[in-house]
């Protein structure tokens, strides 16, 4: 896969995780400010997050490459 086809992949991916990671840990919190468990849910969205800045991240610099040729 060419840089430029990757980027074409990853940065929506990348932007759909980081927005479900927010949510999940959004929801989370309200969990928790309700004394109901949170503490599974806030590590997957946590995970989630991560996972989507990670991804984002390589679209970034798979961007930058084909720019760069």
């Amino acid at each position: 896969m060419d840089d430029y086809t990757a980027w074409k992949v990853c940065a929506p991916a990348g932007l759909l995780l980081v927005g479900a990671g927010v949510c999940v840990v959004t929801d989370a919190a309200v969990r928790r400010a309700r004394r109901r468990p949170w503490v599974v849910p806030g590590t997957v969205g946590l995970v989630t997050l991560n996972a989507g800045l990670s991804v984002f991240g390589e679209a970034v610099k798979r961007r930058a490459l084909h720019d760069a040729r």
